[in-house]
């Protein structure tokens, strides 16, 4: 086991390094020239020439990749130097925003906080209720509470993200006054649990209504296969309650599927649920990668671009460390 998990994270480590050289060719390909968006209304050739040689975007984009990285790993950088000279920028230029000088390392640890509150509470909410849906209208298969779960999952799936969070924001907010306008100051829990819980509650639910369908569908089928297996009937055979059969073999089974899809939701969704955050305000990695793909401002999207890839790429190991411990005849090797 333990050298799965270095070999994984050793495959990690190589996987994020592609994906940050082609992310950086790729977006320094493009036709936007980052020169123009620090010189601003004072453009003109020769400050062009200047600002291309005071952040090095006259280098070789091999140097360019390498002072981004060095810069991502060790932020800081230089010492401010004169204004004439060629390494005024206090730093290795390439890992500070374009538009605000920033520290993009700065940027993203300051967004990342909402967006993994968002993400963790969502998915909670939408991995307890599909499955618990589920696994009730796999029990009872055709009856009332079958139909009524496969309902309610319709339901969910039918509304997009868009259309669902505006209109719970029209109805909780706007007309019902149930809860108060979003404030960025309570995005986190040290503004305390309840003004907390009512900033989060709303694009939870959202979330949680989108994505609970998928997983209600999936463990009701994944639940009525499996109570038809061999070791199903062998169990019940050697006389274990139906609770035990259901829980212990049955649900552990059924369940291997759903891991796989909710690491894959969940890294996805830490790497910027992006129309959620939009629309309730929340100022995290979705909305900085908007505002910097907006802006053009290429490094900070470079940064959120790795961060959502890490996110991805982590949640695969882990799911897959997750399935030795959940399905018994999952052997790692």
């Amino acid at each position: 086991m333990f050298n799965y998990i270095v070999r994984r994270l050793l495959q990690m480590v190589l996987i994020l390094f592609a994906i940050s050289a082609i992310t950086f060719f790729l977006f320094w390909a493009t036709p936007a020239n980052p020169a123009l968006l620090i010189c601003g209304k004072d453009c003109n050739t020769e400050r062009i020439a200047e600002v291309n040689a005071s952040y090095g975007f006259d280098d070789p984009l091999i140097v360019q990749y390498g002072r981004y990285m060095s810069g991502l790993v060790n932020p800081g950088g230089r010492e401010l130097g004169s204004e004439g000279s060629q390494e005024h920028c206090s730093w290795p230029c390439l890992d500070r925003s374009l538009q605000n000088g920033l520290q993009v390392t700065d940027s993203i640890a300051d967004a990342i906080g909402p967006t993994f509150w968002l993400a963790t509470g969502a998915a909670v909410l939408w991995l307890v209720s599909g499955v618990l849906l589920g696994l009730l209208a796999a029990l009872r298969k055709g009856k009332w509470l079958d139909k009524l779960s496969v309902g309610l999952a319709l339901f969910g799936v039918s509304f997009p993200t868009l259309v669902l969070g505006y209109l719970l924001v029209f109805v909780f907010i706007v007309k019902g006054g149930l809860l108060p306008y979003p404030d960025q100051a309570n995005s986190s829990p040290s503004a305390g649990l309840v003004p907390f819980f009512q900033f989060y509650i709303l694009p939870w639910v959202t979330l949680a209504l989108v994505n609970a369908a998928l997983y209600t569908r999936l463990t009701r089928a994944n639940m009525i296969d499996t109570m038809n297996e061999d070791f199903i009937r062998t169990a019940r055979a050697k006389g274990l309650g139906e609770r035990q059969v259901v829980f212990k073999h049955g649900l552990r089974a059924a369940l291997t599927p759903i891991v796989t899809i909710f690491g894959l939701d969940l890294g996805a969704l830490l790497g910027g649920a992006v129309i959620t955050e939009r629309i309730f305000s929340i100022q995290g990695l979705g909305k900085l990668s908007i505002d910097s793909v907006l802006g053009n401002d290429l490094p900070v999207v470079m940064g959120v671009v790795l961060v959502a890839a890490f996110f991805v790429v982590f949640a695969n190991i882990v799911v897959d460390v997750l399935y030795a411990f959940i399905d018994p005849r999952v052997r790692l090797s």
